[in-house]
């Protein structure tokens, strides 16, 4: 899981986990996180996906995080955007009319750069992650973020002997022991899927800093 990993599968063009469309449980449970409309949100391992655009649309102003330059780049490219380069600390990138694409490492984002988040959209960072670094992840959200902020995410459950990650299997449970001690947990959705012939589990997630 080194930066390398990354870097070559963008190279390679193989992104199995980019999605083609809008997510659906992105359109269908945003509305249970209780927003006004105008927050900021985050996209933490935001690489080139639409949802980006769709959260703007809805009128929030959005901060995406990818390692990958070509990831960024492709975003701007397919959807016809034009953007201003910009560098901020640790990371160069994009600004765009209610959206900031930052390039990096996830973990050197700090809380001046997320002091105006207050909502996080998780559709394929947790799941990007191994088990370690997925504590050091859900750790780092909660140094950098004003308290209370709020979470969608999005988990896959499957047998991860027959499947190795990346994406990765996340159980509920550990979901659980990962956000309660800061944050209440709802799970709002569970959908079955097979995955290369595999049963799997989909599970959509709405979580509320206390």
């Amino acid at each position: 899981m080194e930066a390398n990993f990354w870097h070559d599968m963008w190279e390679s063009g193989v992104v199995g986990f980019h999605q083609s469309e809008i997510n659906e449980y992105l359109k269908n449970h945003w509305s249970k996180l209780g927003l006004q409309g105008n927050e900021n949100v985050l996209v933490p391992l935001c690489g080139k996906t639409l949802d980006m655009l769709w959260l703007a649309q809805q009128g929030h102003s959005v901060l995406g995080i990818e390692l990958s330059p070509k990831a960024l780049e492709e975003f701007l490219v397919e959807n016809n955007l034009q953007a201003q380069a910009i560098q901020q600390g640790n990371h160069c990138g994009y600004q765009l009319p209610n959206m900031m694409l930052l390039c990096g490492d996830f973990f050197h984002l700090t809380a001046e750069q997320c002091r105006d988040i207050h909502v996080v959209y998780d559709r394929a960072a947790l799941v990007a992650l191994p088990p370690q670094m997925r504590q050091d992840y859900v750790l780092h959200l909660q140094a950098i973020l004003p308290k209370k902020s709020r979470y969608l995410l999005v988990t896959m459950e499957f047998d991860q002997t027959k499947m190795p990650g990346p994406p990765f299997s996340v159980s509920e449970e550990e979901v659980r022991s990962l956000f309660e001690p800061f944050a209440r947990v709802t799970k709002v959705e569970e959908v079955p899927f097979s995955r290369k012939g595999h049963k799997a589990l989909e599970k959509v997630f709405v979580i509320e800093g206390e």
